[in-house]
């Protein structure tokens, strides 16, 4: 019975509800009249006014019941869940002006929420009202209201807890969760989580504790199970669609409990919810949402112990760059590097590091493929990392996770240049490793360190060198029906017979490291450690068996022959000879190369690292510095003229420290002998010139031949009795790789002969080259020592070089090959060598190729000044170019470089010689002039008053001259009388 003059909003609410008697028997569905609630919600569609006042009135009766059933009155129970029902068909018929009924809807959820979380009925009924309003709210009210942001948080915060509940009961358990997780599906596919950006984060923070909960309690095979059923049945086409469409069409999700007496839901049903909610989360997040989203999955990881998980955790990587949007999967692997980077200076490796580690280097080995990632920067991260856990301990157990996380970023190749500007960034750092070492170990360890961290860096450049060449289509003289594929051995990259279906495989189109970045670091074979040199050896050879540019050779597969092959066209031809013979960058490799293995073969010191910096050769550079006393130097910050004046130093001391070993290194060994290489040295040195022979073997024979005479004079017998242990080993090194030259070119001759050398004497087992593994960090390798002097040896093997050398020079294969006759190879191959001049042709600017190529500049340029010294614009025409004199010759004649770019403005031409172009490699003293060739003294870097002046003149500025170029385009005028003559402001 209602009081008189009743509002008519409250008249209709009461009318919905059945009588009080009746409220016991409205279950099991507990729904309000039908027909009474059609006529308020008639109402309401057409008095927008009423909404407020009937939600008031609604949330004041959800109050009253909650309170009333949380104390045990089922009345009260039942009638809270017919409000809730009524609230429900408000907020779905009432959907345009769901504004104004979001306060007291999100806040009767949050009371019922509060008071009946263990009613498993109440949270169902209480979800499905929360899941109407998320489909049907534009979430502009988050943020802006105070009252609805706090309910609205309080809610998600109620159905994460029942998404991440642990009971007793596992059925029981199991329901709660789903109610739970139907919720939060609801809130990650409406606009109240999107919408508001600076609500964003906390809002994931709550969904994800509640989402990963259930993916870290199954296996992984329970999830890759769930992910394929995703796959087979994904969401409704509808909800997919959900956020695009608008909300008079969307349609709100009913939240039904389990019908008592089936089979209650498992594990696996729960994870499959959280999947899916996890999918759509970050499949409708950008790139900075997806990184948030990944920031709240690392906070529940520390929350509830999941780093221990390190499968899940991997899992869960690879899967969130799946299912992020294509153009923003960046954000995953940026987020965990950034993560990983930040607990650097832990001073102990927790199950954090290793879990993130894992889940990068999965990541990068997923078939995912990625795009806008800034591969250098990631790297740069990593080797900082890397060095920084060095530093803390060098037997850091998080090393090897390290080395596989930069071998795992050339599994994906995003332009030519990557690998190669990759590698230039780890072949850096490890140079300035091996000369400085590691900043911030102590004393103790400071050696012990930078042995470490050069094993990293080199591991992790090789790995991922082959980590780019997982695919490669059929090279030189495979079959199509042959296997071509050439995967890495990584320990996270397959198996070539591995028979997983989402193996990453693609075809690398690639540019190669170049031997120019990969000579700085030949200088680790004269490492003073073992394990470094004999990590080199392998590096190395793994470069010369798969990466370095092969100009002209193919791989016979049946007879094991390298030759060059016929090319189409004489010009083609006529560039790879000259390439081939008269050298390119990888000849000067091979021959830094031949210098470096004499040295490690015969010298009594090895190391090119010392403790401490020490003093710089200030020679080897000031001299071009020293003049920038104005212009570009004052222009430069000094953090950029720090960072330069320290590369330059080191470098400088780098050359100057190769020099004075490759020096000392003796033209021939007398007794006592004494030498720092062991007798694994040996044998890293014969795998290595074998590897060179066998693949490189037209510029191997030319660089490597001479090298084998100058080793084998160096250890000619001086009929003493015993010979050192050395002589036999060295010599036994210098027959083996000739049994290889005559192999490789099909010299019978020569191989019989030194085989038979092999026969008459006593061998030594030399010991191989190790194995390596791309991309793991293996444990530092022990030398073999070279046997006693007091063991009985037998005689020293016999033989001639120079006989070999003939036999080679008279093999049609060897000439066909060189394009040299009988007499030029011996010429070539019987020339004097040293270790020092190998070095010097390595590091020299130019070299007689780049000669044969030209330098670019026309010959009738060079000569036009010296020939045609006259007042003429015809001379423009031999610069082949319509161009005149501009700002930029201006320019440069302020910097003096006014002739090297424009010649047709200087006065004379200078006689121009290969010998005047310096390595930038070789600063050190001795390599910073080889000799004055020009035939007028070098001007200074900065031009002097002269030649500014006389590019004035050319512009027509100031006092004309005959012998000008160029002439002004007007005639000059007589300026007017003054009482004081003005010169002009360049005389100054």
């Amino acid at each position: 019975m209602h009081l008189p003059f009743t509002p008519n909003h409250i008249l209709l609410i009461s009318a919905c509800y059945p009588p009080s008697a009746s409220l016991l028997t409205a279950g099991p569905e507990y729904r309000p009249n039908s027909q009474e609630l059609s006529r308020l919600t008639y109402y309401v569609t057409n008095r927008p006014g009423k909404v407020h006042k009937i939600g008031s009135e609604l949330e004041r009766k959800v109050r009253v019941d909650s309170r009333k059933a949380q104390a045990g009155n089922i009345r009260a129970r039942a009638s809270l869940l017919i409000t809730l029902y009524i609230f429900k068909t408000l907020a779905t018929e009432c959907r345009r002006d769901i504004a104004l009924l979001s306060a007291s809807l999100i806040a009767s959820v949050n009371v019922t929420l509060s008071a009946l979380a263990g009613d498993l009925e109440v949270a169902a009924r209480a979800a499905s009202v929360f899941t109407a309003w998320t489909t049907y709210t534009d979430g502009h009210l988050i943020g802006v209201d105070r009252n609805i942001t706090q309910d609205y948080i309080a809610c998600l915060q109620g159905f994460a807890c029942m998404g991440g509940t642990k009971l007793p009961d596992h059925e029981v358990q199991n329901r709660t969760r789903l109610v739970g997780l139907a919720a939060l599906m609801a809130a990650v596919n409406s606009e109240a989580l999107f919408h508001p950006s600076t609500h964003f984060k906390p809002q994931v923070s709550i969904i994800m504790h509640a989402l990963l909960t259930s993916v870290l309690e199954v296996d992984v095979a329970t999830l890759e199970h769930e992910a394929a059923v995703m796959k087979e049945h994904p969401n409704s086409p509808y909800l997919d669609e959900f956020r695009t469409r608008p909300a008079i069409e969307r349609r709100a999700a009913s939240i039904h409990l389990h019908i008592d007496g089936d089979t209650g839901p498992s594990s696996s049903d729960v994870a499959n919810a959280s999947l899916r909610a996890l999918s759509s989360l970050l499949g409708h997040s950008n790139g900075g949402q997806a990184a948030s989203v990944m920031v709240a999955a690392f906070e529940t990881f520390d929350d509830v112990e999941g780093w221990e998980r390190a499968p899940n955790c991997r899992w869960l990587a690879a899967k969130a760059a799946e299912w992020t949007q294509y153009q923003y999967r960046y954000a995953i692997p940026t987020r965990l590097v950034e993560s990983l980077a930040e607990g650097q200076d832990t001073p102990q490796t927790t199950a954090r590091h290793s879990s993130l580690a894992m889940m990068i280097t999965t990541v990068f080995t997923s078939p995912t493929p990625l795009i806008n990632l800034s591969t250098s920067d990631i790297i740069s991260n990593l080797i900082g990392f890397i060095l920084r856990r060095v530093s803390i301990n060098p037997d850091d157990p998080l090393l090897p996770a390290l080395v596989a996380c930069i071998a795992s970023l050339g599994t994906h190749v995003y332009y030519a240049d990557q690998i190669q500007d990759l590698a230039a960034e780890l072949i850096g750092r490890l140079v300035l490793v091996e000369t400085n070492g590691i900043s911030g170990v102590g004393k103790l360890n400071r050696e012990k360190g930078r042995v470490q961290a050069v094993r990293c860096l080199l591991a992790g450049l090789l790995g991922l060198i082959h980590a780019a060449d997982t695919h490669e289509p059929p090279k030189d003289g495979t079959q199509d029906g042959e296997t071509s594929s050439k995967v890495g051995t990584s320990s996270t990259l397959p198996a070539p017979d591995s028979a997983t279906h989402d193996v990453h495989l693609r075809p690398s189109r690639r540019t190669r490291v170049s031997p120019e970045t990969w000579q700085e670091t030949l200088t680790l074979l004269c490492d003073i450690e073992y394990p470094v040199r004999a990590d080199y050896s392998a590096a190395l050879i793994s470069y010369l068996q798969s990466e370095i540019p092969k100009l002209g050779h193919y791989a016979d597969a049946e007879e094991g022959v390298k030759r060059r092959p016929l090319e189409e066209g004489p010009s083609r031809q006529a560039n790879t000879m000259q390439a081939l013979v008269y050298g390119d960058s990888t000849t000067k490799l091979l021959n830094a190369l031949h210098a470096y293995l004499y040295a490690l073969a015969t010298s009594s010191t090895l190391g090119l690292h010392s403790g401490s910096p020490g003093p710089t050769p200030e020679r080897s550079f000031t001299s071009n510095a020293s003049g920038e006393k104005d212009g570009r130097a004052s222009r430069e910050s000094p953090q950029s003229r720090e960072r330069r004046s320290a590369t330059l130093s080191s470098r400088a001391r780098k050359t100057s420290i190769i020099m004075r070993v490759l020096q000392q290194a003796p033209a021939r060994l007398t007794l006592p002998v004494s030498v720092s290489a062991t007798l694994s040295d040996y044998g890293n040195i014969l795998g290595v010139l074998q590897a060179v022979q066998e693949h490189l073997p037209v510029r191997g024979l030319l660089t490597g031949v001479p090298m084998l005479l100058a080793l084998e004079r160096a250890v000619e017998s001086e009929g003493t009795s015993p010979p050192p242990h050395v002589f036999r080993t060295i010599k036994e090194v210098v027959i083996r790789a000739w049994i290889t030259i005559g192999k490789v070119w099909k010299c019978s001759e020569v191989v019989e002969a030194a085989e038979k050398v092999i026969a008459t004497s006593s061998t030594t087992n030399l010991p191989g080259v190790p194995q390596v593994h791309p991309g793991t960090l293996q444990e530092p390798r022990v030398p073999i020592p070279l046997p006693s002097e007091s063991a009985d040896i037998g005689d020293l093997p016999e033989f001639s070089g120079g006989d070999f050398v003939r036999l080679l020079a008279t093999s049609q294969n060897v000439q066909e090959a060189t394009g040299l006759d009988e007499a030029s190879l011996l010429r070539r191959m019987l020339t004097q060598w040293s270790a020092e001049s190998a070095y010097r042709e390595a590091v020299e600017g130019r070299t007689a190729y780049d000669s044969l190529r030209g330098d670019g500049i026309s010959p009738l340029i060079k000569v036009a000044p010296a020939l045609m010294n006259i007042d003429n614009m015809s001379l423009q025409s031999l610069a082949r170019s319509t161009r005149g004199v501009g700002v930029t010759d201006l320019r440069e004649a302020l910097e003096g470089r006014s002739s090297v770019s424009n010649p047709n403005l200087a006065n004379k031409a200078p006689s121009i010689s290969t010998l005047d172009h310096t390595s930038s490699i070789a600063t050190g003293e001795q390599f910073h002039k080889l000799a004055p060739t020009r035939s007028r003294p070098q001007r200074s870097k900065l031009a002097g008053p002269g030649e500014v002046r006389e590019v004035l003149n050319k512009f027509g500025i100031g006092k004309q001259t005959g012998n000008s170029l160029l002439k002004s385009p007007f005639p000059a005028q007589k300026p007017q009388q003054r009482s004081m003559p003005v010169a002009p402001p360049y005389t100054a």
